[in-house]
């Protein structure tokens, strides 16, 4: 048996004065990626978005994964608005029109991903887990590869998502 001693500073509370000190103290930096809860416009961290897509010369070319892409002018939708997007990794992107725009002139890159399959990428990653396997999606092109990941200004598609590893269980 290994035992292993583990010892952190841990501050009294996590608790910040405003959003724009939670942001300057997280080390969010340009390419990292972020998990933005909520559905829709329900339960997304609305300050923090807003401070973030305020935050001239901070963060870009993030990777975002939520459920859904939000809405036009409001939390994630703001975020898109500023160019902080690179990628968005998201179940629902049916309701942001300029997500849409985006999308499909090359601004943004778009992994359509199943909704349960979000939640276990998220829940793995949080627990160091360096993958996952599902059956969510065998045998479709979200396995096999071939997804539209990235457009050109004139429409076409630029970039095709890769066939994701497969593995047979007994």
């Amino acid at each position: 048996v290994i035992r292993r001693s583990i010892h952190h500073h841990i501050s009294a509370s996590k608790l910040c004065k405003d959003a724009s000190t939670a942001l300057q103290l997280s080390g969010l930096k340009s390419g990292d990626t972020i998990a933005v809860g909520g559905f829709g416009v329900g339960g997304i961290p609305e300050t923090l978005l807003n401070t973030l897509s305020a935050w001239e010369n901070g963060p870009s070319d993030l990777i975002v994964a939520s459920l859904t892409a939000g809405v036009d002018g409001f939390g994630l939708g703001k975020l898109f608005e500023c160019g902080k997007v690179k990628r968005m990794i998201a179940s629902y992107v049916g309701e942001n029109k300029n997500f849409e725009r985006m999308f499909f002139t090359g601004e943004l890159e778009v992994e359509l991903v199943p909704q349960g399959t979000i939640a276990a990428r998220l829940r793995a990653a949080g627990s160091g887990m360096p993958a996952i396997f599902t059956p969510a999606g065998a045998g479709t092109m979200y396995a096999n590869g071939g997804l539209p990941l990235k457009h050109a200004p004139d429409g076409s598609v630029t970039v095709h998502t890769q066939p994701r590893p497969t593995q047979m269980f007994d």
